[in-house]
């Protein structure tokens, strides 16, 4: 997902001792280990577990090892939150605020090392990850502004008595973190929960655990107490501990709707609060009166951003029949004209899908869907790219699917990967019945020029993000979140603080007590 893209393009120039981007084959970048870290520094976790590999995508070789995190060492990042807690939930707003503005500055100095290292272990290209992490600065930035702002509501009442409100933090909350936007998801939980002056344990997935243990040691660089942010590497058993440990308030997700719904009953044990953002397969209706080349353009920013790994992709893209012709020649040479390769040259567009299982699994969808009558119009095979230290990546060549019906596959079910499903429809009525022919709500888009069909078209959209004319821009100002399946609460904007925090109220009685007894 993107902040503002043409904004974050016009950026300044990498500074020199950046701008020879080192390639991937070249095999240069090295990951500092362990991945650990609780009480301000990198921790060798304590438990007897396998360790498990972590891989490049770009190359399929081996970039590092991952321990694990087990019971003791979820006790001790806990312990270490709920120690840093105690200090930074006393600091004021103004004084939090200090440390997230100085933790943004270090990020936007690390721009280039955190963008490459996001891409060597995502496997997207090096134009998507410097967004991303302009992103999470930018969420920081955001939510340190809005720090100094949190305050309550007084309320006059008769006789002079009164009452107000505190908003208070909630304590230790747990953000889960998923594999397609690892440091951008670090920074967007992180930030609204120091922000309300909460500490956290994050885990991010075992397969990008890399970047979120660098956004631990830039805020203990700017400044924070130890064991305000910590990193818990592991999968579902570490995750199950932190969902379960009787000290954690909150729990915040991104990821599958099936693993979502086992953090919703994990978390209701202790009656913890979550926030879920979860799937998606959201419509995308491109009308009759759209401008076709703007339509296009959005198609493609709707389905292949980070090979396609992007919960809120329009990926049922519905198109007036009348100019159905017209998109499916333009949006077929766009498609096939992208550059697929080492993501970590400026000129690629399209790097690797995260894991040799996610690129098959992806690669089968394709299959299932000619099975079921559609028609590949390009891609939707394995990509062997010339480098040969590149041919062990997890490579394809995006995907046009065409002549799709709502009761295909490809049309109903998550494939998060570089596949577009392109159906056609004829009547406004008819598209909204069956663009939200679906148990998921994450995003939608419509592509149109009367400005009356377009808000009209929104409000029947069940979806919690929507998108008019343009498609998965996500600036941080703005609540991100969905509807039905696709999860429960949001995250970014102003309405993300009352996640993050509880509201107690307080009655002052300036009176005699008036009793009944």
């Amino acid at each position: 997902m993107l902040h503002r893209l043409a904004t974050s393009l016009r950026r300044p120039a990498v500074p020199p001792f950046a701008a020879a981007v080192r390639c991937l084959s070249s095999g240069s970048v090295d990951i500092k280990v362990p991945l650990n870290f609780w009480a301000g520094k990198r921790r060798t976790s304590q438990e007897k577990c396998n360790k498990e590999n972590v891989y490049e995508p770009a190359t399929g070789r081996v970039l590092c090892p991952l321990e694990p995190c087990g019971a003791a060492d979820v006790n001790q990042a806990v312990e270490a939150a709920k120690s840093a807690f105690g200090h930074w939930s006393k600091m004021s707003g103004m004084e939090r605020a200090k440390i997230m503005i100085e933790a943004a500055h270090i990020i936007e100095r690390r721009r280039e090392e955190i963008a490459e290292i996001e891409v060597v272990n995502n496997g997207k290209s090096i134009t998507e990850a410097r967004l991303d992490v302009d992103s999470g600065r930018l969420c920081i930035e955001y939510y340190a502004a809005l720090a100094t702002t949190l305050a309550g509501q007084h309320v006059q009442l008769p006789g002079g008595s009164f009452a107000y409100t505190r908003r208070e933090p909630l304590g230790v909350c747990v953000g889960i973190g998923a594999w397609n936007y690892p440091f951008q998801i670090a920074a967007w939980k992180s930030a609204p929960a120091l922000a309300c002056g909460n500490s956290m344990v994050f885990k991010p997935s075992p397969v990008t655990p890399v970047t979120a243990v660098l956004l631990a040691e830039i805020y203990a660089m700017a400044g924070a107490p130890e064991g305000l942010y910590n990193v818990v590497q592991g999968g579902q058993e570490t995750g199950s501990l932190l969902c379960h440990h009787p000290d954690v308030a909150k729990v915040s997700f991104t990821g599958s709707v099936p693993t979502g719904k086992k953090i919703m009953e994990m978390a209701s044990k202790g009656v913890k609060h979550v926030t879920l953002e979860l799937g998606g397969k959201s419509p995308l209706l491109i009308f009759q009166d759209s401008d076709v080349e703007n339509a296009v353009k959005g198609a493609l920013m709707a389905n292949f951003l980070s090979q396609g790994q992007v919960c809120s992709n329009g990926t049922r893209v519905f198109v007036h029949k009348d100019i159905l012709p017209e998109f499916v020649e333009e949006v077929v040479k766009r498609t096939r004209a992208i550059e697929i390769g080492d993501p970590l040259l400026e000129s690629t567009r399209m790097g690797a899908l995260v894991s040799r299982s996610h690129l098959e699994r992806v690669l089968s969808f394709v299959d299932q869907a000619k099975k079921e009558g559609a028609t590949v119009l390009c891609g939707g095979e394995p990509f062997v790219p010339s480098d040969p230290k590149l041919r062990g990546g997890y490579y394809m060549t995006p995907c046009v699917l065409g002549n799709c019906t709502d009761e295909m596959t490809c049309v109903k079910e998550e494939i998060f990967g570089p596949v577009m499903s392109v159906l056609s429809f004829e009547s406004e009525e008819e598209v909204l019945l069956r663009a939200n022919d679906t148990d998921l709500g994450l995003a939608a888009g419509v592509f149109t020029s009367d400005v009356k069909r377009a808000h009209r078209v929104v409000e029947h959209l069940k979806a919690g993000f929507c998108f008019i004319n343009n498609y998965n821009i996500t600036p941080v100002e703005v609540p991100f979140g969905g509807f039905k399946m696709s999860g429960i609460g949001r995250e970014n904007g102003q309405v993300t603080i009352e996640h993050y925090s509880q509201l107690k109220s307080v009655y002052v009685e300036m009176g005699d007590v008036d009793s009944l007894f």
